[in-house]
Order: C-alpha cells, then sequence, then structure tokens
C-alpha cells in the first residue's frame, strides 16, 4: 500500500475513534425502520441526535447505549479489510495518539477545501456543538476514500449532503410544483438529476431483462425458500419490515437489507436470485419477496428518497375479479402519482417513489407475491456517485454501531 493510502487510512480511523471518545453522540432509531437516515439532527435536551424526521427520529426518552458494540466492524470497515489478523496489523504500535491526531488534523484541513468539505461548512451547526460529527468527518472519510475524485465529479454529491444538512433551497422547482411528489417528505435529496415519472420503462433496465428471463427459476427458488420460512430459532423469515406494514398486510421475506447480506440466510436456495440482485447497487432499503395478503393494501404514502429506484416483478398475481359491470378487472394494482399498473407474472414495474403511492389486492382469497428490489437510480447517477453514496450509508452505519445501536434500521440486521 503506497505511503500516503497507509496516512489517510490511518487518520481516518482515528478520526472516527476520536469523534466516538470526545463527543459520543448517542442515536436512535425509531421501530421498524426501514431504512439508515442521512437526514442530520440537531441535539438538544430532550434529543440524543440521530437522523431527524420520518422513519430515522424517535421521540421517546432512551439510555444512552454503550460504545463497545460494533467497535471491531467499525474498525474492520475503515480499513477496507475483512481479516482480523491485517486489522490488528493496522493498529501497530508505531503510531501513538498523538500522531494520530496530528494526521487527522493534517486530513481534516485539506478536507475542508473539497467541495464536500466545503458543503459541509455550509451547516448553520458547522464547529458548534449541536453539528452531528458524522457530518464533520464526512470530508475527510470520503477523501481517504476517494482521492483522485475531483470537485466537478462530487458536485451532485455535495449538494446531497447541503440538503441533508437542512439547506432545502436545493429543491428545484419542478419538485416543488409537482402535487404528486411531497417534496416536504424528502429526506435525501440529489439535486441536478433532472427529470422523472411515476413509472419508467423497464426496458432501459438489464436488471429488469435478467429478471424476466429467470421468471421461472426465480419462482421455483422463491417456492423452496418457503421451505425454509423460519430460520433456526423458529423465527418467521417474512417480517413486516416498517411499522405501516403491520395492519397493511404486506410481509416482506428480506434477502438484502440496507445493501447487505441478512446473517444465516439460505443464500444457496436461491443462487440465481442472489446473483441478479448482487448484479446492481442495492440501495438503504431492501430487496425481497413482498406477499400482500387478499383484501389489504399499503396505504398512501411516498418515501423521501430521490436516488433510488424501485422494481418489482410479478411472481403470483391473483386471478381477475369481475366488477359491478359484471367485467373482468385485475384484482391486484398499484397506484404512482397520478397512475395506475397491474402486476403481471413475470414483468416487471418500474416506479420512482418519492411520487405518492399505494397498493391494493382486491382479491378475496388469492394473495400477491411479488420481488421487490430498491436500487440506486443507474440512469441517472454516475458510477462513482454511487459508490460514494454506498460508502456514505455504510459509514453512516458503521458510525451508529460503534456507538452502541445494536441494530440500525430493523430488526432484520
Amino acid at each position: 500500500m503506497p505511503a500516503v493510502n497507509v496516512v489517510l487510512t490511518m487518520a481516518t480511523t482515528a478520526a472516527i475513534m476520536f469523534c466516538a471518545e470526545a463527543f459520543a453522540p448517542a442515536y436512535h432509531l425509531a421501530p421498524k425502520t426501514r431504512a439508515i437516515e442521512l437526514h442530520a439532527k440537531k441535539k438538544s435536551k430532550n434529543s440524543s441526535g440521530g437522523f431527524g424526521g420520518g422513519f430515522g427520529s424517535s421521540t421517546s426518552k432512551k439510555k444512552s447505549p454503550t460504545r463497545k458494540s460494533g467497535r471491531p466492524d467499525l474498525l474492520s470497515a475503515l480499513n477496507d479489510d475483512d481479516s482480523k489478523k491485517k486489522k490488528e496489523k493496522s493498529f501497530s504500535q508505531t503510531y501513538v495518539k498523538s500522531d494520530q491526531e496530528q494526521l487527522l488534523n493534517d486530513l481534516a484541513a485539506k478536507s475542508a477545501q473539497t467541495i464536500i468539505g466545503r458543503a459541509v461548512a455550509k451547516s448553520p451547526d458547522y464547529n458548534s456543538p449541536d453539528m452531528d460529527p458524522f457530518w464533520q468527518l464526512l470530508p475527510s472519510l470520503i477523501s481517504t476514500k476517494f482521492p483522485s475524485a475531483s470537485d466537478e465529479e462530487l458536485r451532485r454529491v455535495a449538494g446531497m449532503v447541503e440538503f441533508s444538512l437542512g439547506l432545502r433551497g436545493l429543491l428545484e422547482d419542478d419538485v416543488i410544483a409537482d402535487p404528486w411528489r411531497p417534496h416536504e417528505e424528502l429526506h435525501a435529496y440529489m439535486p441536478g438529476l433532472g427529470s422523472t415519472e411515476p413509472f419508467l420503462d423497464p426496458n432501459q433496465l438489464e436488471l429488469c431483462k435478467q429478471l424476466g428471463e429467470n421468471y421461472d427459476i426465480i419462482t421455483k427458488e422463491y417456492e423452496a425458500l418457503l421451505e425454509e420460512r423460519f430460520d433456526r430459532k423458529g423465527k418467521d423469515r417474512f417480517q413486516s419490515v416498517t411499522s405501516m406494514n403491520y395492519e397493511s398486510g404486506w410481509k416482506t421475506m428480506v434477502l438484502f437489507y440496507n445493501g447487505h447480506r441478512i446473517k444465516d440466510f439460505p443464500y444457496h436456495v436461491c443462487p440465481v436470485t442472489t446473483r441478479i440482485l448482487e448484479s446492481v447497487p442495492l440501495a438503504g432499503r431492501i430487496a425481497g419477496f413482498n406477499r400482500q395478503q387478499p383484501g389489504s393494501g399499503i396505504p398512501l404514502h411516498s418515501d423521501g428518497n430521490n436516488m433510488w429506484l424501485t422494481c418489482q416483478m410479478g411472481i403470483k398475481v391473483p386471478s381477475p375479479i369481475t366488477n359491478e359491470s359484471e367485467d373482468e378487472a385485475p384484482s391486484a394494482h398499484i397506484r404512482v402519482g397520478p397512475e395506475t399498473r397491474h402486476w403481471e407474472e413475470g414483468k416487471c414495474l418500474l416506479y420512482d417513489t418519492t411520487y405518492e403511492h399505494e397498493t391494493f389486492n382486491s382479491h378475496p382469497t388469492e394473495e400477491r407475491v411479488v420481488l421487490h428490489v430498491d436500487f440506486f437510480n443507474t440512469l441517472k447517477m454516475t458510477k462513482l456517485e454511487i459508490e460514494v453514496l454506498q460508502y456514505i450509508y455504510d459509514m453512516r452505519e458503521q458510525f451508529m454501531k460503534a456507538e452502541g445501536v445494536a441494530k440500525v434500521g430493523a430488526q432484520v440486521l
């Protein structure tokens, strides 16, 4: 490893360790949250920090967590090394705390001049006790991980950082003016992605092509997974991944959460499904099989992240029902913005969840099953932007674990 990379890696590690010990913010999540929330939030007498509004916040009073759990995962991630042996070698006795702090200070000073550093500095809480330490560290983290990335290449990422720190003036006029996109619910926003639509053409994506071509295999793998429905402890793998799901009849067998595999999941039963899902940059939500019970639906809502798209392929679609005019009509639908579509087995729907959306299965006895995939918007974002955002989400998760949050996002982790 080049000397400069060693220095940057040590400085980044020192930054996180120094932050965890010196600032010790206590992060929290509401039960049954769906994703890692990036939105920053001020600390106050009645708040322990955290992610801000939406599904990343909580108003309940909780005892501050200890900081021991999760730190080995954090150090491993920062060193880009899964080997315990290599990890221990990285922390040899060559460096002392004063050396690490000097490296940190030097790196922070250099990173502050980057476009990400300048974006963070625009926060009204910058360098104040109310500033979320994660964001103060972010310029150093990105400079370490992506040393060759130019300011121009990171321009839209910097806009996302500014928005996450509360500078909502970056919302573009077409977003604000669209009555079907509740812009006040956006918590993660990258400016400059251009126009969008409720439903997008699935033929644009290799993902949709691969899913359709392998529909029969994926369906068989789903049926095989039903035989593995309960884990070793007898826990049902189908879960309601948000509080909204409990009363809406929607449960998910999660294959990936926040872009990660699920521990002890029987991936050997679904190799083709797994391979296809891992061919795309999975986002900080879910990928898995969704079941919608008869006579139930997901209530109207929107998801506040314009960097993600959702693809759903019909696995088992309930048969048509007879309507009031005695005509046959599809029994399961999804409405996104002003448009309503129906699932077909082996075909994909691709849509933007920043639009309000809802589903319903009106069949009295048959359930609806789809393969659901949340992924970064490969149609609009560059490869580098996606890699940087994946890194930011991963570091946010590692930072939370280092602070003692045992389960980030939901109970599936």
